[in-house]
């Protein structure tokens, strides 16, 4: 569980991108004409675009529910959603996302689901969704040459490094899932690199805990052997999931009332944001997120690009971070209440085997105090 200390830091953090980022965005622009285009735009299309969000934080729910289901672990669908939910704000509002699962396995812990278990469910959780980002960056790679060229000539750069630091992630997990002891191995030895080079104080308790995190990679590796066909099927989910979120700003899109560019274009668009951004260690990618929007959807939205990227980050991520925090304090609540309830069912229960013993202390007596009497 996050101390005061480290979550005021990072809610201190967030606001500080968040100042910065408004500053760096709206400084020099005609704010009146901006909100005046905003509200010409259509509601009717922003809307869903609200509930395409909810879906995504959706999305995470069935596949952590899917998942459970694997392990024998029957929840309520509701219960996963506040998990997701949990870990997508606490994602939010921690550089590179590394917040949430944290603190999914805290709330996970209150349905006495074992530690080792969902660290592995999160686990594959992590893997397919950076997965799917990098299949995406891949493919616009190598098939999409003309779409590059046509719309990220002035952000090549940046998306480079996002793909190439994606695809590094997701195979430097993959080799410590399926390669667990080389992986330890060469992680020891840096290690101890780093030891001799006294960048590192020689520590027991770290080599330990290195362990124990290798061996939740062994565990990973050993689901995804006999549970293949359920990784496909979370792989689908989560393609499923990120294009919903994608899709958002072609709501946005239609809300304006504009032609000419296709959907497809419009969310390949957003995911090369997200591509870009994904590994860089900024809350949600705030700041740079609003930069790259601003310079590769020119293109798309012309003289509407800033209302543009109001109204897309503000479903895209900023409804995303209050509808999840909003869930993340009902998870609190629904486990607060609910241990105070089993707290008060205890002390009632522990009263009336007291009272029960008593009573038959007192028959108990009684007959005594008869057979005195005879």
């Amino acid at each position: 569980m996050w101390t005061k200390r480290k979550l005021i830091w990072n809610v201190a953090v967030l606001f500080a991108v968040f100042a910065l980022t408004i500053y760096g965005v709206f400084h020099g622009e005609d704010l009146g004409a901006m909100t005046d285009a905003i509200k010409q735009a259509d509601i009717r299309y922003l809307i869903p675009g609200v509930a395409l969000v909810v879906c995504f934080i959706w999305g995470e729910s069935i596949i952590i529910w899917y998942m459970m289901r694997s392990f024998q672990i029957y929840l309520k669908k509701r219960v996963c959603f506040l998990f997701s939910s949990v870990g997508f704000f606490f994602s939010c509002i921690t550089p590179s996302a590394t917040g949430g699962q944290p603190m999914q396995i805290y709330y996970m812990k209150k349905e006495k689901i074992p530690i080792p278990v969902s660290t592995v469910i999160l686990m594959v959780v992590t893997i397919t969704y950076k997965l799917v980002l990098v299949v995406i960056g891949l493919g616009i790679l190598i098939f999409g040459r003309g779409f590059l060229h046509h719309y990220l000539e002035n952000i090549l750069p940046v998306y480079y490094l996002g793909l190439a630091l994606n695809v590094f992630c997701v195979s430097f997990m993959t080799v410590l899932v399926f390669h667990p002891l080389l992986a330890e191995e060469i992680l020891l030895k840096g290690m101890d690199w780093l030891e001799r080079l006294h960048l590192l104080r020689k520590k027991e308790a770290r080599r330990e805990k290195l362990r124990d995190a290798m061996q939740t990679y062994r565990e990973t590796a050993a689901y995804l052997k006999k549970h293949y066909k359920v990784i496909i099927n979370v792989i689908l989910i989560t393609f499923l999931q990120r294009f919903l979120l994608f899709s958002v700003t072609w709501m946005v899109y239609l809300a304006f009332g504009m032609t000419g560019t296709s959907a497809m274009d419009v969310i390949l668009l957003q995911a090369v944001i997200s591509i870009s951004v994904d590994m860089l260690p900024l809350p949600g990618g705030m700041g740079i997120s609003e930069s790259l929007f601003l310079r590769i959807f020119g293109i798309v939205f012309g003289s509407l690009t800033l209302p543009a990227l109001v109204l897309s980050r503000g479903l895209g991520y900023y409804s995303q971070l209050v509808i999840s925090a909003l869930f993340t304090v009902a998870a609190q609540l629904y486990y607060t209440l609910r241990s105070e309830k089993h707290s008060v069912t205890m002390v009632e229960r522990a009263f009336v085997e007291l009272s029960q013993g008593q009573e038959h202390e007192d028959k108990g007596n009684g007959s005594d105090n008869e057979r005195d009497e005879k």
